[in-house]
């Protein structure tokens, strides 16, 4: 069976003056054009494809490579906007409609977009959307604290960012578990950190618990080393500072140097902190801060 937007393993049957007709297994043809066909392309062989409708509703398939198939979200940009809709770019010589009814914003000429493609059934041509809260259906109950998640960057809000869950359920990484720059459509490899009650999801996108305190302590530890065995921060400084130098929340960062002290590895004094075998500067000496 031929299935359109997505990628099918096809026969090659025979030649035209076209291209070369390729069949399922029950003997339905689809055409490849001259254009996507190789040398190395013999009858009898398989070829992988992707399969959708040209501008006359045929159905066509293509070698190129596409950045979505159906049921899946990317982030494409638009090319041009008319009377029906904005036109995507998205790797196939036909463009990807999304028309004004599926747009939650109005689209325009070099817009990005995180977009899901489906294949409607009244026109059985690929078409796609904006909306997206439509087809996140997972199921929240089967997520574990703690496990590991693909997550693609949604759009920022005023709590932090959304993501998109393993293409399928949408959660939220608060402000303070960001310590990078971030854009719609980036790929992370996230962590659930936290499922409510009402199945909302709340995400990280590092490792928490002890794990996560023991790798920022050895951050802290190699900084540490390298400047001296001495550092001008302390449970008291600056926020921003510590996410500058750190890349990491102060919260955090207190617990990792919290358990550096625990450990007997530092020394907290009231203005920088110090490894413990390195010896205190004197009460006439001030420590030289790296720049």
């Amino acid at each position: 069976m031929l299935h359109l937007g997505k990628l099918n393993t096809l026969e090659i049957e025979r030649e035209s003056p076209h291209g070369l007709y390729l069949t399922d297994e029950i003997g339905n043809e689809v055409l490849l054009p001259n254009k996507f066909v190789t040398e190395e392309m013999e009858i009898g062989e398989d070829v992988e494809v992707f399969l959708y409708k040209d501008s006359e509703g045929r159905n066509v398939a293509t070698t190129e490579q596409t950045k979505l198939q159906v049921g899946e979200i990317a982030l494409l940009e638009v090319f041009d906007v008319n009377e029906i809709g904005a036109f995507m770019e998205w790797g196939v010589e036909k463009h990807l409609l999304i028309p004004f009814r599926n747009q939650g914003r109005r689209l325009s000429p070099g817009d990005e977009t995180l977009v899901y493609m489906y294949l409607d059934e009244e026109t059985h041509r690929l078409v796609g959307t904006t909306k997206l809260m439509k087809y996140m259906d997972g199921d929240s109950s089967v997520l574990k604290v703690g496990e590991g998640a693909e997550l693609m960057m949604w759009h920022p809000t005023t709590l932090g960012y959304t993501a998109i869950i393993n293409g399928n359920m949408v959660g939220l990484i608060y402000q303070d578990d960001i310590y990078e720059e971030l854009w719609p459509g980036d790929i992370k490899h996230g962590y659930i950190k936290r499922v409510r009650e009402d199945g909302k999801i709340d995400l990280s996108l590092r490792p928490f618990g002890y794990n996560k305190v023991t790798g920022e302590s050895q951050k802290i530890l190699d900084y540490l080393e390298k400047h001296n065995g001495v550092m001008e921060f302390t449970d008291k400084s600056n926020p921003e500072s510590i996410s500058r130098t750190f890349r990491m929340s102060k919260k955090v960062f207190k617990k990792a140097l919290g358990l550096l002290y625990k450990q007997k590895l530092v020394i907290l004094e009231k203005s920088h902190t110090r490894l413990a075998n390195v010896e205190a500067p004197k009460k006439s000496e001030r420590p030289i801060w790296p720049d």
